[in-house]
């Protein structure tokens, strides 16, 4: 069966994730050990005891939450757990390309160190933030959003699943979509709890930043198709990678259509890897057809030997 990795992005950080992999893996132990190297603090240590309201803070979330989904996938990789393609939401896309090789994770944890600095720093905080929308599909959210956008910017950014959409931008408009979403007939509107507006075009500036930084590093081919975000295609050459790293700072997650994608192009099984397990959610509302099994401790690892043991 073809086998695809998908990589979560920021939500899905807890206090005390990866620590099992930690405790019983080398090579888990080893990546954590050098993220702490690179950044020059013990992003383990918050990666494993919090606090929470520190973790949960977009400079700190998103290296934590790339290294315990390395951390993940170098186990996956020692176990001889062989994959066909790669994906992953919003920050999650460094994952994959991590684990495709295609970014060292040395440069990797500290770009999204930055990029979670950058796109914090985009909107001054407590003006923006971020919505999911239930129950609407794509064009009835974008539409709202258009109509919503005369009191403030506000976008559809999150294209996640049939009938989940999310939103981002200024307060106001976010509040005037919310009002309109609800009497268009959504099930529910919920504030998450984000401080900015990511993906959003009040996010440009941020990624421009960003591309400084990314056109720094070596970028290579990646060695496993991986999907971006923006095209909902996969990669092409080292220098696409990078302008599309840009772009998906102000652009929306197509993540539907990435699935959607991986699906028809033959998996059958994906695997989250890293914290939580969101994405397997939003995958079985786009494929009730398509297996889903998740990597971030010795159980689920289990779990997933299990199944390549049976189905190869």
């Amino acid at each position: 069966m073809k086998r695809a990795f998908v990589f979560p992005g920021q939500g899905s950080q807890y206090a005390g994730m990866g620590r099992d992999l930690f405790d019983n893996y080398q090579v888990a132990r080893e990546i954590f050990e050098r993220a702490d190297s690179v950044l020059g603090f013990r992003l383990s240590e918050l990666c494993f005891n919090g606090p929470e309201d520190e973790l949960k803070k977009t400079a700190n979330a998103q290296p934590a939450i790339l290294t315990v989904s390395t951390a993940a996938a170098a186990v996956l990789r020692q176990e001889g757990v062989h994959y066909e393609a790669a994906a992953g939401h919003s920050l999650g896309e460094y994952s994959a390309l991590v684990a495709a090789e295609a970014i060292a994770f040395e440069d990797a944890v500290s770009l999204v160190r930055l990029r979670g600095r950058l796109m914090q720093e985009a909107v001054p905080l407590g003006e923006g933030g971020m919505s999911a929308v239930l129950g609407l599909d794509v064009g009835a959210v974008a539409e709202i959003c258009h109509r919503a956008s005369e009191a403030g910017v506000v976008e559809a950014v999150n294209l996640n699943s049939p009938g989940q959409v999310v939103i981002a931008g200024i307060h106001a408009g976010l509040q005037k979509a919310a009002e309109l979403a609800r009497a268009a007939g959504a099930k529910k509107v919920i504030p998450l709890p984000v401080s900015a507006p990511f993906h959003s075009s009040l996010m440009r500036q941020a990624g421009e930043k960003l591309g400084e930084a990314l056109g720094c590093i070596n970028i290579k081919e990646p060695a496993v198709p991986v999907v971006s975000n923006v095209t909902a295609r996969y990669h092409g050459s080292p220098g696409d990678v990078g302008r599309l790293l840009v772009e998906q700072v102000y652009s929306p997650v197509r993540w539907q259509e990435c699935m959607e994608f991986m699906i028809n192009k033959g998996v059958q099984v994906f695997v989250e890897v890293g914290p939580g397990r969101v994405l397997g959610g939003l995958i079985k509302k786009i494929s009730r057809s398509s297996d889903t099994l998740n990597v971030e401790d010795a159980a689920s690892l289990e779990k997933v030997l299990a199944s390549v043991r049976e189905v190869g």
